[in-house]
Parts: structure tokens; sequence; C-alpha cells
């Protein structure tokens, strides 16, 4: 049975919708970096997600085409994820969409390296018709920060992080969003076939001592 990093790190992909401290260890990542309204249709975010998923999907079939990736074994490609900021802010405004910078991502399996990574890219490119250049090797380290399952659609995501707020304030900690630390969302749901009033989105907050 291949590999599925939301069933194996399920503290990690399928929080409860109550807030939780967690702990996010370093993970790589193909990252793609973009700006403005990621509803707009065929904008710069969704080309990006295109470029994501051409790329993540050559790795993961790259056993089936002759190139041999050390400690390889087969997986599910991990759900898209996203890091977000505006410029100013500190916090996030759902309802600015055209002010978003963003980091669009999917996971890595740990055996994939650098060299790994640029094969994909170029072979992606090439055997995909679709330039994947602008798609990056990241490596990040959260570290601590509060979490929480958030249901429903983007714009009431409000609600969820207040609740995540009050919850920190009563255990003595608080925020720590930054340019360095992000807000960031792990998408479980298929837009395209899912309403919104039952999307699922992990919303994962960083974390200090106050």
């Amino acid at each position: 049975m291949a590999f599925d990093f939301k069933k194996e790190f399920r503290e990690f992909y399928l929080p409860k919708d109550r807030p939780e401290i967690v702990t996010v260890p370093r993970m790589n990542y193909i990252a793609v970096e973009g700006k403005g309204d990621p509803n707009q249709e065929g904008g710069d975010y969704q080309r990006a997600v295109g470029v994501l998923y051409a790329v993540a999907y050559t790795l993961k079939m790259s056993y089936k085409s002759g190139y041999p990736i050390e400690g390889f074994f087969e997986y599910v490609v991990p759900p898209l994820e996203g890091f977000w900021r505006q410029e100013g802010r500190e916090d996030i405004d759902c309802g600015d969409k055209s002010s978003f910078l963003w980091t669009s991502v999917i996971r890595l399996p740990d055996f994939v390296t650098r060299e790994n990574f640029a094969w994909a890219v170029e072979t992606a490119s090439r055997k995909k018709k679709l330039d994947c250049s602008s798609a990056k090797f990241l490596t990040v380290e959260e570290g601590l920060c509060v979490q929480a399952m958030h249901q429903g659609p983007f714009d009431t995501e409000a609600e969820t992080i207040a609740k995540m707020d009050a919850f920190l304030r009563e255990r003595g900690c608080a925020g720590d969003l930054s340019e360095a630390r992000l807000h960031h969302e792990i998408y479980l749901s298929d837009a395209r076939r899912v309403p919104p009033e039952k999307w699922r989105t992990v919303i994962r907050h960083p974390v200090k001592k106050a």
C-alpha cells in the first residue's frame, strides 16, 4: 500500500476542529511564489498549482521513467498547501485577496534530493510542455504552532482564527506571524467537487510565549 502522509502524520494533516499546539519539524516542499487573487480565473495562482502538480507527479512516477531515486517508496502525493501574507500586515485580511503574497507548495518525501528535484522540473517541462522553471525546492521548519481544522469557505476563516487566538491567550502564548513565519493552510477538499460549506482546511499559525 502506498505511503499516505495524511494518515501517517495525522497530527499535522487531520487536527480536530478545536485549536491545539504542535511542534512542526523541518519539511521540504515544491514551491511556487506569486501574488494576487487566487480565485482569478486563469491567473498566476492557478498556473502555479498546475506547475506544482506537474512536478509532484513526475517525482511520484519516477520509478516508471527509468530514473532511480535512492530510498524511493511508493506514496500518495500530499495535499496542496499555501503560505500567505500581505504587505504591511501581521494578520491576514481574507477580504482583500488582491493583496495576497503567496507561496503555494506540495510536500516532498524526504528521499527527494535537490538533484532529483532538478530532474523532475526539467522532465515535467519537457514531457508536459509546461514551463516549470518557477518551481523551487523549499525547506521550512515551522516549529511551535497552533492549528485547527476549519470547515467552510475560505471567507469564514476569521472565525477559526479567532478561536485559535483565544486558545493561545488562555495558555499564556501569542501568535508570531511575521515575514518569516507565515499563515499556513493545508487544503483537504477538492473545491471542484465539494460544496464550500464542506471544505476542510487546516489553518496553522506560528506561536511564541507571551
